[in-house]
């Protein structure tokens, strides 16, 4: 029997199938839920631990999805098919978690260090500096979600380090 792709959440409720630029469309929901928990009053400087456990669940359903539905996808669609954008959602919650409290104690700051974080981790989701590159190699789900793990880990130090940096 084959087991086909659960759309929704393997294309990010839909958003991989928007172009230019399906990877883009699939990393804003994290930064988009990461505004509005800051606009709500669970931002990480006023409630750090709500903020980074909604992160996770999103970053570990998502992960869930690329991981069980990754070899139905690239049987159907190919190799890291472009309306897969599970792991971009997943990836680009990385850099958003752990922010320093101090990074989002104003509307200016916070917009700038989601912005940061998502500019980040797009590029290195593009470029693929090693070892993303070789990972996304890997059949199946692991493949399509391994480079953007290490994309978002690598978004995550430059966000820590700038964030760090602009606060003295």
């Amino acid at each position: 029997m084959e087991r086909r792709p659960t759309l929704l959440l393997i294309s990010t409720f839909g958003l991989g199938y928007l172009r230019p630029a399906s990877g883009t469309w699939g990393s804003l929901p994290p930064v988009v839920l990461a505004l509005a928990m800051e606009a709500a009053g669970l931002g990480p400087g006023t409630h750090p631990v709500v903020f980074n456990a909604v992160l996770a669940a999103v970053l570990v359903i998502f992960s869930a999805a690329c991981v069980v539905q990754g070899d139905a996808a690239e049987a159907r669609w190919g190799k890291d098919p472009s309306n897969v954008v599970a792991d971009e959602t997943a990836g680009q919650c990385i850099p958003l978690m752990f922010l320093p409290a101090g990074a989002v104690v104003s509307l200016e700051l916070s917009l700038f260090t989601l912005a940061l974080a998502f500019i980040a981790f797009r590029v290195l989701d593009i470029l693929k500096p090693w070892p993303a590159n070789r990972l996304q190699d890997i059949p199946g789900g692991w493949g399509i979600l391994l480079d953007d793990l290490v994309a978002g880990v690598y978004a995550m130090v430059i966000v820590q380090v700038c964030s760090r940096g602009a606060l003295g």
